[in-house]
């Protein structure tokens, strides 16, 4: 295990940049997502369409910005990505920046069903239809729910796929007879029944929880306050059964299998993905390093920015 603080050979002067918004039709996989072994299409993504049965499919939102190699941004439960901005104009002095909201969060229409098979798919989809999508193999940034994400997409897609950054992730995101690194069962329930009954409410209190125990909690509810309706409500349905996604979610028995080079980072006051999980994918994934934020709590890059740019230049 190692603790990161700011590195000072990070870029630290902020940038103009040209920012593209693209919304995307995707093809969500109506089984299950195999793995693609064909290269992504290069054609411009604005003028795809696509259809299954007939029925026009859902959008997925990507903001792009930045040069270098392309860096996949995936964000949390009831999140969008528009709470990556202040990271931005750092990682896009070296990356071409996908910032990517998840299906039914943001600007991005649900999937259905809601599970990791389809939202991998409409995201891989998306991705691959994006003009510079031939620019070379993925890293891709998980955050919580994104980090599920992310896990499954390089299974799925091994070749596409070059380097994992696992955010507050875990395998299990509630906790079981055999894992004790995460919240209880009904803490989860929880929400899903008060979402029905309070839904602000519900999501101001789930934010709350995200940012207990860091060393700068206000400021770091305030943003995430700030940004949690700013792309307007997220769909109810897409939440809810996000919701149970989370509490089935298991994926202990398939991490040893990515094999892509990964960086976990963990906040040691994260209550709701302990750093005993982000340690346990560390060991457990065959090439992987650990990065602690000691003061953080779930959202370390709002938190701790310059710990969290460190550990990600350090596992690079």
């Amino acid at each position: 295990m190692r603790a990161v603080g700011p590195r000072r050979g990070w870029p630290c002067r902020p940038r103009r940049c040209e920012t593209q918004r693209l919304l995307v039709p995707s093809m969500p996989a109506q089984a299950g997502m195999e793995p693609r072994h064909s290269a992504p299409s290069g054609g411009s993504a604005a003028a795809v369409a696509a259809s299954v049965g007939g029925a026009p499919l859902n959008g997925v939102h990507i903001d792009s910005v930045g040069t270098g190699p392309p860096l996949v941004l995936l964000h949390g439960w009831a999140m969008h990505s528009g709470l990556f901005a202040p990271l931005v104009p750092r990682l896009a002095e070296k990356f071409r920046v996908h910032r990517i909201d998840l299906p039914g969060h943001g600007y991005s229409a649900p999937v259905a069903p809601y599970v990791l098979a389809t939202i991998t798919a409409a995201v891989a989809d998306a991705v691959s239809r994006l003009p510079d999508a031939v620019a070379g193999p993925l890293t891709v940034l998980g955050w919580s729910l994104g980090g599920a994400v992310a896990m499954h997409w390089a299974r799925a897609e091994p070749e596409r796929l070059g380097r994992l950054i696992l955010t507050a992730a875990t395998p299990c995101f509630v906790a079981r007879a055999d894992w004790p690194h995460a919240m209880a069962v009904a803490t989860l329930r929880q929400f899903g029944d008060e979402l029905a009954v309070s839904y602000r409410l519900t999501l101001q209190r789930f934010v709350a929880l995200q940012v207990q125990g860091s060393e700068h909690a206000r400021a770091v509810l305030g943003q995430l306050r700030t940004e949690l309706f700013a792309r307007g409500e997220p769909s109810h349905v897409a939440l809810r059964d996000a919701l149970e996604l989370l509490a089935s979610t298991d994926l202990r028995a398939d991490v040893a299998a990515i094999r892509q080079p990964t960086v976990v980072i963990s906040g040691g006051r994260d209550t709701l993905t302990p750093p005993e999980a982000g340690e346990w994918l560390a060991r457990t994934l065959p090439h992987a390093s650990f990065r602690l934020i000691p003061g953080a709590a779930h959202a370390p890059f709002l938190s701790h920015p310059e710990s969290f740019l460190s550990a990600i230049a350090d596992g690079a």
